[in-house]
């Protein structure tokens, strides 16, 4: 028993130092930050205290501060309720800030808080915006690290590269560039034109629809055609949509088709729900040709996503459609647990025939209700989290402001009836 008891302290030193080295690889940084921004990469977490979302969000930067340790990039965090001067001159307005640092420029951050995303935000954002494949091998690696990602193929020059290297220098927070010769790209893809632009995404490639035709128009034209292009192609067929990437995909202008499921606590989400959005994807891939042009398609693991589009609450599974351009959505007539693939044709080519039930949109009711109803929505989390601060926060105020009133209110009816009183005499006989 003596031996356990000392193996299991063993054990927990163990892991108690453990820890402390990986929370060491994250430096805290104060105002000299200001003076040595410029030596060197740098990644670092703008956070407050009291932030419930920095709290959560520190274990993961231990993780990414370990991972890229023995790198030349330096990962830091600044307390910006001590630090103030670091978070105004970086316009720190939120918390957590995630930004890059890289000389005099600095990008900040957008995406899911995992440490595989950090990282490989890092990764692009630490090369130049298009990097040079020079190895047959290497597509390869790419494939199998990089979900997604765009080369240029051919002579890097003319119209075609200066607009790809434009797109690259853009969207390199949310994209990997890749540039290499016609020899190397034809041991992996179907080259028929050079020079060309491709996207590898969900083991498959596809071109920017490029011909020589193109020199004999605007070079504005082609400069909107590849960042339009750029920007739909980043994301996968059918992506999880959360509150940090939907004002990004929102801005491909399609019509956004979301399956809505609930996860629990665990990621793990009910049977029927699970079936109905294994559904919708089967039916998104074997659609793409018909629908890819018009409409994007994810799923949501968070209703309460869904329910600020609808600005009402939806029952999981559901299927909602919405119109980044006007801010309507649709909504299928049918239950959606007997929505069918024909059914979910049927009711996206309403959408695009402008046939099918509108709601929402930007006129000013709609924009008071959409107002009253995330207020609402916001008041009702808060109590769900906390109760008790919730109630401090609001019962105060609305108790001071009930004393004032009480008290306005008292003193003019006291005046009145103290002017209205007359003393009384009795008459002597």
């Amino acid at each position: 028993m003596l031996l356990l008891n000392r193996l299991e302290c063993f054990i927990l030193v163990i892991l108690a130092a453990f820890s402390s080295v990986c929370s060491s690889r994250v430096l805290e940084l104060s105002d000299r930050f200001l003076d040595v921004r410029n030596e060197g990469q740098w990644f670092v977490m703008f956070y407050a205290p009291w932030c419930a979302h920095c709290k959560k969000l520190e274990p993961v930067w231990a993780h990414v501060a370990q991972a890229l340790y023995n790198t030349n990039i330096r990962v830091g965090r600044v307390d910006c309720t001590r630090f103030t001067a670091v978070a105004q001159a970086f316009h720190v307005n939120a918390y957590p800030t995630i930004m890059f640092i890289k000389g005099p420029y600095d990008y900040t951050y957008s995406g899911e808080r995992s440490k595989e995303e950090l990282i490989h935000f890092v990764n692009r954002m630490s090369g130049p915006p298009v990097q040079q494949v020079t190895r047959v091998e290497s597509i390869d690696i790419l494939k199998s690290n990089n979900p997604i990602f765009f080369t240029y193929v051919g002579r890097q020059d003319g119209i075609l590269w200066d607009i790809f290297y434009s797109a690259a220098e853009v969207y390199q927070p949310h994209g990997y560039f890749y540039a290499t010769s016609v020899d190397i790209a034809k041991r992996h893809f179907d080259i028929d034109t050079v020079p060309a632009a491709l996207v590898y995404k969900e083991r498959n490639h596809f071109y920017f629809p490029y011909s020589d035709n193109f020199n004999l128009i605007e070079p504005e034209h082609l400069n909107e055609s590849l960042f339009r292009w750029v920007n739909e192609e980043r994301f996968p067929t059918f992506p999880k949509v959360t509150r940090n990437n939907i004002h990004h995909i929102v801005k491909t202008k399609k019509y956004l088709v979301l399956a809505v499921v609930e996860e629990n606590k665990l990621n793990e989400i009910a049977a029927h729900e699970q079936e109905f959005r294994d559904m919708v994807e089967i039916f998104v891939h074997k659609n793409k040709q018909k629908y890819h042009s018009r409409f994007q398609f994810g799923w949501v693991g968070t209703p309460d996503l869904a329910h600020s589009i609808a600005m009402d609450t939806l029952s999981t599974p559901h299927l909602i459609v919405l119109n980044a351009s006007t801010n309507e959505h649709h909504i299928p007539e049918d239950d959606p647990l007997q929505l069918t693939p024909e059914a979910i044709e049927i009711f996206l080519d309403s959408i695009h025939n402008h046939t099918a039930p509108t709601f929402g949109g930007n006129s000013l009711p709609v924009r008071i209700y959409r107002a009253w109803f995330e207020a609402k929505t916001s008041l009702y989390d808060m109590w769900l989290g906390n109760p008790v601060l919730t109630s401090v926060l609001f019962g105060l105020p609305l108790g001071f402001f009930s004393l004032i009133l009480y008290s306005i209110c008292c003193a003019d009816i006291l005046d009145a009836e103290e002017e209205e009183e007359e003393p009384k005499h009795e008459k002597k006989e």
